[in-house]
């Protein structure tokens, strides 16, 4: 739990340190509550490459469909092969929504991956740069 906290908070500083908001500093942009998800290694690993290959374009697809409806801003793998799979960020702060748009993953049906979920909060409109 605690590297969890060291990486959220790295996040954290990340976003807002690169925040492109196009506002003056002196006028800052509002609060939003967003929603952090930590994918991690599930606790069902025994799949056959044919079965982890069909999981992931299913992971995938299902990802791209929520970026398409707005629900997911972000998303992406990390690559150390570590027991943090990657993360995930959505455009709401209904915890129990976003639970049920992960469940409906089918890296997590299968039981490969799992997760965490967070409320999380920045300036609305932050953005990499």
């Amino acid at each position: 739990m605690r590297s969890f906290l060291r990486i959220a908070i790295l996040v954290a500083f990340v976003f807002q340190a690169s925040i492109s908001t196009g506002q003056d500093k002196a006028e800052q942009a509002p609060m939003k509550t967003y929603t952090f998800v930590m994918l991690k290694k599930g606790l069902v690993r025994t799949q056959d490459s044919l079965q982890i290959a069909e999981i992931q374009k299913g992971h995938l697809e299902h990802l791209g469909n929520l970026a398409k409806t707005g629900d997911l801003n972000i998303a992406g793998p990390f690559l150390d092969d570590g027991y943090w799979r990657g993360l995930l960020i959505f455009n709401t702060e209904d915890v129990e929504k976003v639970r049920s748009l992960v469940e409906a993953d089918p890296a997590v049906k299968s039981g490969r991956l799992a997760y965490e979920i967070h409320p999380w909060m920045t300036q609305q409109g932050a953005t990499f740069k």
